[in-house]
């Protein structure tokens, strides 16, 4: 099994049972036995065929007399790994896409006529990719949803949220090949350090340009059987999660409640940010994640995180009051970490509409655990406004206790005198993120 037979499975798995394609890569990665250049190739072919399907089929529908809906999956997958290839890849012959992508019909597909129809409408493609079809500009919506890949929906609530310009550069954004950032656990060490074991085992490492103890890494391979992993120097984490936990102003001797907490990343943080002095109670509600979180902060040497099991919509009267800072990651839509799981933009939107109810209860059941005088600090991976202000603002009405309170963090976003601020990957060169800082008044 080569790169592109690993890809076109793994598509046609997502295509088919409707699983996350980072997972479903891993899986068929980890079966094919694939070499760290080919396993890189297959990555790159996977994601961005997911981060282009809607265009690639727009100019794929033009050069076939068989609708796509039409054709058997492996198929498709087949006609949409070539089209990238010829679209986006500049190293790759033409001639090597078409030929490999028929040769992968004939392999996998049931109708003996498949392969001569692959090889034609492919063919039909190059010939053209000097003047390819003009897509429609008279809806917005549509037009740029085509373009980027992103359902109408989506585009339109970001149209009338950003305009036009703005909304085009996070699509663009969101078709990036986002940076691996390491935080240094400087509990145990400096960034120096760090930097320096990861270069003697041939990593690419640079400091972050405004975030401190943060190191980008490229050509890392499996960061996991990295010696500075393994010796819990560093954990990964985008600079968005971690602008969460300095804006929630955690520090050494606090008690610190992370409601929704795995894989750990914020609690980690937290423990990092306190010296690791004081107490982090890290909660999720499956008994598999808490293992996770624990393996995590013993892997980090945090020994004041306590991994726990718990429902954050269900009162635990023990902790009332109980808490100098909670922190609340909610569940939500993930629509701001689309350029790490292209796939999250073509899931159901329909389930999206019962986030805010969830995201309420947790809010409100967990700003009991906060102390007088405390902070509560809300936060999503998503750009929803319903799923942010609407949360934070129907809670402030409920909640006069609360009061949102500005703080100031590095690099473009700045000072925050409002109390709250959407972090968006084409501003702010991180993942698409809501904060909230809130103060119980004592």
């Amino acid at each position: 099994m080569d790169a592109r037979e690993a890809a076109l499975l793994t598509l046609n798995t997502c295509e088919r049972q409707g699983g996350w394609s980072d997972g479903a890569l891993k899986k068929q990665l980890a079966a094919a036995g694939l070499d760290g250049r080919d396993a890189a190739l297959a990555t790159q072919l996977c994601f961005g065929v997911l981060q282009n399907k809607l265009l690639l089929d727009f100019y794929l529908g033009k050069f076939s007399n068989i609708p796509l809906k039409r054709m058997e999956g492996k198929v498709v997958q087949a006609l949409r790994l070539g089209a990238y290839q010829m679209l986006f890849l500049t190293r790759i012959p033409h001639s090597a896409a078409v030929d490999r992508s028929v040769a992968l019909t004939r392999t996998h597909c049931k109708n003996p006529r498949a392969p001569g129809m692959v090889n034609a409408i492919l063919r039909s493609l190059e010939r053209s990719l000097d003047q390819l079809p003009t897509i429609p500009q008279e809806d917005p919506a549509s037009y740029y949803g085509t373009l980027y890949s992103h359902p109408e929906w989506l585009v339109q609530e970001l149209l009338d949220e950003l305009g036009s310009e703005g909304a085009a550069a996070f699509l663009q954004a969101n078709n990036s090949q986002p940076p691996m950032t390491a935080m240094v656990n400087t509990v145990r060490t400096g960034a120096e350090e760090v930097a320096a074991s990861l270069e003697a085992q041939g990593v690419e490492v640079h400091a972050h340009p405004w975030l401190e103890n943060c190191l980008v890494l490229s050509r890392s391979g499996s960061v996991e059987e990295l010696e500075a992993f393994q010796r819990g120097l560093f954990y990964i984490q985008d600079p968005a999660s971690r602008l969460a936990v300095l804006a929630s102003g955690a520090a050494a001797g606090m008690r610190v409640l992370d409601v929704c907490a795995a894989p750990g990343g914020k609690s980690f943080a937290a423990a990092i940010q306190m010296g690791d002095r004081g107490e982090v109670v890290s909660c999720d509600l499956h008994p598999h994640k808490k293992t996770l979180i624990h393996r995590g902060a013993e892997r980090l040497g945090l020994s004041c995180v306590q991994a726990l099991t718990a429902d954050g919509k269900v009162r635990r009267t023990e902790w009332e009051e109980a808490f100098d800072l909670v922190l609340v990651d909610a569940p939500c839509s993930g629509l701001g970490v689309i350029r790490k799981k292209p796939d999250i933009r073509y899931k159901d939107p329909e389930p999206l509409a019962a986030l805010p109810a969830v995201q309420s209860a947790i809010l409100d059941n967990a700003c009991a655990y906060v102390k007088p005088g405390g902070v509560l600090l809300y936060s999503t991976c998503t750009v929803l406004r319903r799923e942010n202000q609407g949360v934070t603002g129907r809670f402030l009405a409920e909640h006069p206790e609360f009061v949102r309170e500005g703080f100031s963090l590095p690099g473009p976003a700045g000072e925050v005198p409002e109390g709250q601020i959407t972090l968006w990957p084409q501003v702010h060169g991180t993942d698409g993120f809501y904060l909230c800082r809130l103060r119980k008044e004592g």
